[in-house]
């Protein structure tokens, strides 16, 4: 059985994960790393064909080349999300190897990944260290995974990576577009998809990196988003995905007459509380309603004639619409969520490319996340304390990935809009269930029902006295709910084995996920 010891944050979490040893939450900023940056081994261009060629004629012979063997790290990324076909070809290759007990070490993973589930069953994957969506979620929640999964945040991936934590063996980089020395880009081939910052680390920390592309151009490759010379093989496939998969249902604007309700309200918050002046910065998340909020927000600020200096992605139609209009001088994006966001990276200098070190990376020299002046992120549950979830529902299962929302925290306001309840089980409960980031860095929580401001920020708490809108305490708002829907809801029942651990931003374990039943 695991060992369990309490972290700062009052939750048991694990004193190994894997067989090494792990560090648990303190507290924000109280964790400070040592040491120095892991490095890949020094490669000699002796090792490479002077005229720049690394073609290699097939991904399984890239794989040979590369030495897999069984106990390795492959990691990939997720920039095409659920239209990616590389990740699934990567396993299956590894398989007719005869490859076993391998660490799959995805930027993140979708439901067309659902083929690892039999790469599980039958030992070539040991287990995932990655943000998990949909059935793997599911597969971890029941306790099938041999080895227990880690998910980490955007951001605390990188720093995994670069402190150390995550060897990575063999990188696996899907490129729309790359010539044959292994220069690559996202944001134009017929698979174009944006960005390719996830993979950025893999490119510059792995001991092997191969580049997978569908669309073989004469170099030099411009711009690249992936250099070259980190590069080891190149190999070129019939298709690497689809790239209008990377349009899912979490980034649609929503129709629902309460949530468009909650973006409403929103944007008047931060219209009251001064946050929309010229020169201000936002972000919103990529759920519906964050992406609601986005228009109504861009609407005060046509009426008032404000600009934004920038604006961070996850980019869309609607950011894109707002850089083309003049709204804002710079998209700076992290994630290309839509098409019209590929294409505006590939035309509009004013849209950019970030990557998480950039944007995210806690063990950095700072970051972008802390400059933004308000951040409208979704959650699955908030409690009285404003400490919030985002990987588990009420019931306990793991279907959901942390992403970049750690990370965001850190802006100067935090606001969660959310419905008070879903398939009528209240999301404002007396403790969440698994715990993700902590109350004292979430200021606002929206419901149609009201908007309860965090009692630590007393300075929004006074710009907002006397206002219309419908500010409430949280606990009175949960209230409310338990009486409409009949009381609270049963906890769920969890197993004693622990099957994933949630890392906060520095690489502490701020909380665990138990096995459910079913």
């Amino acid at each position: 059985m695991t060992k369990l010891i309490e972290n700062a944050a009052g939750r048991m979490v694990p004193a190994e994960i894997n067989g090494a040893e792990a560090i648990p939450y303190k507290g924000v900023g109280k964790h400070r790393p040592t040491g120095r940056k892991a490095c890949p081994p020094i490669r000699s261009c002796n090792d490479f064909p002077l005229d720049g060629n690394k073609l290699t004629e097939s991904l399984i012979q890239a794989l040979r080349n590369a030495g897999l063997r069984d106990g390795m790290t492959i990691s990939t990324h997720h920039h095409l999300r659920n239209g990616d076909y590389v990740a699934n070809a990567v396993f299956a290759a590894a398989a007719e190897l005869g490859v076993k007990d391998l660490r799959w070490f995805p930027s993140a993973s979708f439901p067309v990944h659902e083929p690892m589930i039999q790469h599980m069953e039958n030992g070539v994957i040991h287990h995932i260290e990655g943000s998990m969506n949909g059935p793997l979620g599911d597969y971890c929640s029941k306790g099938k995974m041999r080895g227990m999964a880690v998910l980490r945040s955007h951001g605390g991936r990188y720093q995994a990576v670069q402190d150390g934590e995550v060897h990575i063996d063999i990188a696996v980089i899907a490129a729309p577009t790359a010539d044959e020395f292994g220069n690559a880009t996202g944001d134009r081939g017929p698979t174009a998809c944006g960005l390719l910052g996830f993979a950025l680390a893999d490119s510059e920390y792995a001991d092997h990196v191969i580049v997978v592309t569908d669309n073989l151009v004469p170099f030099p490759c411009v711009p690249w988003q992936i250099q070259g010379n980190n590069v080891d093989q190149v190999v070129v496939m019939d298709s690497i995905g689809d790239a209008s998969k990377i349009v899912s249902g979490t980034t649609r604007i929503t129709k629902s007459p309460d949530r468009l309700l909650i973006a409403e309200l929103t944007a008047r918050f931060c219209d009251e509380a001064g946050i929309i002046t010229d020169g201000f910065s936002f972000q919103a998340g990529a759920g519906g309603t964050s992406l609601a909020f986005a228009i109504y927000l861009r609407d005060i600020m046509r009426e008032r004639k404000i600009k934004a200096r920038f604006v961070r992605g996850g980019s869309n139609k609607y950011l894109v619409d707002m850089l083309e209009e003049g709204l804002t001088d710079y998209i700076l994006d992290g994630q290309t969520f839509d098409l019209d966001g590929v294409r505006s990276m590939r035309e509009n200098p004013g849209h950019v490319n970030t990557s998480p070190f950039t944007s995210y990376n806690w063990h950095g020299k700072g970051n972008f996340a802390g400059m933004l002046d308000v951040v409208v992120l979704g959650a699955t549950e908030v409690d009285v304390d404003f400490n919030a979830n985002v990987v588990t529902h009420s019931d306990g299962r793991l279907l959901h990935g942390i992403g970049g929302w750690q990370n965001c925290l850190f802006s100067k306001c935090t606001i969660l809009p959310i419905p008070s309840f879903r398939d009528r089980i209240p999301v404002l409960v007396d403790r969440v269930t698994t715990l993700c980031g902590p109350g004292e860095l979430i200021d606002v929580i929206v419901t149609e029902r009201g908007i309860a401001i965090n009692p630590m920020r007393r300075d929004l708490l006074e710009q907002l006295e006397g206002s219309s809108l419908p500010i409430r305490p949280l606990a009175e708002i949960k209230a409310e709910v338990e009486e409409i829907v009949g009381g609270k809801p049963q906890p769920p029942e969890f197993g004693e084995k622990v099957v994933a651990a949630i890392k906060w931003v520095d690489g502490t374990v701020i909380d665990c996920v138990h096995q459910t039943g079913g």
